[in-house]
């Protein structure tokens, strides 16, 4: 074993440490933003690169599968090579890819280099939580942790929006160059400032069994995940192969890794109870937040006829009172029962969903806008308490590892939200269709009334019949987005007692009472 530093730093203040947190702030929103940015630009991506809309996704799920795959190997080789060090490598690797991206000539270089931003990227956001943790003083870790989840809340919201923008505006290569910029800056104030305050480094010999399971079960899952909606689910040998491959190896990786001495993945972190809780509550919150997060834009741009713009801007507004609220909670953090700061947070969801579910395809855009910016509300008290109450009973040398594995639990939790919700939405929108469609008889005497309506609109008899078909599909999947808005609505209230599952004291009290 060999060591950069055998105590913890003093914690910075003052210049250093906002600069400090200007940068690792910046860095995150970075590497978040391009979880989403690409989304509303595959189109343009794939008619300039000369492919299928269909393969121009494959600029998304590269980058998703191979940063879900790094992601619980943070802790790993946080050790390895030391907090700091990768933390700025990964930054200045991110923004190499990032501009081998902008610049690629065919969709198989970009696919390629899409893979290899993904996978620098994996350490990025679980190591700027633990190097903020650990260089803010103990009463001021909350508004670290709150600017960090600003960042994190914000980037994914504002990703569409901003790379919407880039591209009509300019051209789809500068969603990939405005990381240039952002990430020499925030690697270049992370290694002056950090260089000389260095986490323990060991050095472990390299468990390349766990490495196998852990690439093939994660990348399995996450491939599977991006690709079952396409590919009609089990209905598909593709799907079913990559199904059955994730649950074998990730079963033998969990086994593997709880008796191997130099695990890749530190499952022991699951003994500590607000780890195992707290990663459970967030999972599923996760899973709630980004559902509705999936299908409330999809509704307003396939059903109601909103355009992309619109429907970002209506999504986006959930980021305004995260912004303004997070830094307040952060302050006080240490002051409240986060039990209580989390259920005021999931009462929140909760409301804001069963209130979204009220919406007809008949509201203006303030109706459709009000639920997602109150919802901000719940996530100002969401992502900060439950990040400290994640962390408070880990000891520091753990922080990092376990950071990861949180990591890619909000990562694996938005994928499979977003496979099951739209899977959901659809089935659901089916349903609904085939119900309403059983009502629509011609040769009723309310078809009659209905049909002279129709014509009074201008509507001729050749049409009538193909118009009251869309009329029937909007209701009907109007009628299912409010069922998946009602359907997470009741799952953030289940989640409130898992919650209180976890037990004091939390903040930095906690932690280092765990040491």
């Amino acid at each position: 074993m060999s060591t950069a530093a055998q105590t913890a730093p003093v914690p910075l203040k003052g210049a250093p440490l906002v600069l400090l947190t200007v940068g690792i702030a910046l860095s995150v929103f970075m590497e978040v933003l391009d979880t989403t940015i690409v989304n509303v630009s595959v189109p343009n991506i794939a008619g300039s690169l000369g492919v299928s809309p269909t393969e121009g996704t494959w600029a998304i799920s590269s980058y998703s599968l191979a940063a879900a795959v790094m992601q619980p190997l943070t802790g790993w080789i946080a050790k390895r090579y030391g907090e700091v060090r990768t933390f700025t490598v990964s930054v200045l690797m991110f923004v190499i890819f990032s501009m081998l991206c902008g610049l690629a000539t065919s969709m198989h270089m970009l696919v390629f280099f899409r893979l290899m931003q993904g996978l620098v990227s994996g350490p990025m956001v679980p190591l700027s939580q633990s190097l903020i943790m650990s260089n803010y003083p103990p009463e001021k870790r909350g508004m670290g942790l709150a600017i960090w989840g600003v960042t994190v809340i914000v980037a994914p919201v504002f990703g569409p929006i901003m790379g919407g923008w880039l591209t009509d505006n300019f051209s789809w290569p500068w969603i990939f160059y405005i990381n240039v910029p952002i990430g020499i800056f925030a690697a270049v104030v992370t290694w002056s400032f950090m260089r000389k305050r260095e986490s323990t480094i060991v050095k472990m010999p390299i468990d390349a069994v766990g490495l196998c399971l852990l690439f093939l079960g994660v990348g399995s899952l996450q491939f599977m995940l991006d690709n079952g909606n396409d590919l009609d689910w089990f209905s598909s040998p593709v799907i079913v192969a990559l199904g059955v491959t994730a649950v074998i190896a990730l079963t033998f990786l969990i086994a593997w890794e709880l008796t191997e001495k130099h695990p890749v993945v530190d499952l022991s972190l699951f003994k500590h109870r607000n780890f195992r809780f707290g990663l459970i509550g967030m999972g599923l919150g996760i899973f709630g937040f980004f559902g509705i997060s999936v299908i409330f834009p999809l509704w307003l741009q396939t059903t109601i006829g909103y355009t992309s713009s619109n429907a970002g801007l209506a999504t986006a507004v959930v980021g305004i009172l995260p912004v303004i609220l997070a830094p307040i909670v952060g302050k006080n953090i240490n002051r409240v029962d986060l039990r209580y700061a989390l259920t005021f947070s999931f009462s929140i969801f909760a409301i804001s969903s069963f209130w979204a579910a009220t919406r007809t395809d008949q509201a203006s855009f303030v109706q459709y806008a009000m639920p997602r910016f109150f919802q901000g509300v719940g996530i100002a008290f969401f992502f900060v308490p439950i990040s400290q109450v994640i962390m408070s009973d880990l000891r520091p040398h753990e922080i990092a590892a376990a950071s990861g594995l949180s990591g890619f639990v909000r990562t694996i939790g938005g994928s499979i939200s977003t496979a099951v919700s739209t899977w959901m939405w659809e089935d659901r929108g089916r349903y609904h269709h085939t119900v309403l469609a059983e009502h629509v008889n011609t040769q009723s005497a309310g078809w009659e009334q209905y049909q002279s309506h129709l014509q009074s609109m201008g509507i001729t008899a050749g049409n009538m019949m193909s118009y009251v078909e869309s009329v029937t599909m909007k209701q009907a999947m109007t009628m299912a987005a409010n069922d998946m808005f009602r359907f997470y609505g009741v799952l953030f209230i289940v989640i409130i007692p898992i919650l209180w599952l976890t037990k004091p004291p939390f903040g930095s009290k906690g932690a280092e009472g765990a040491h």
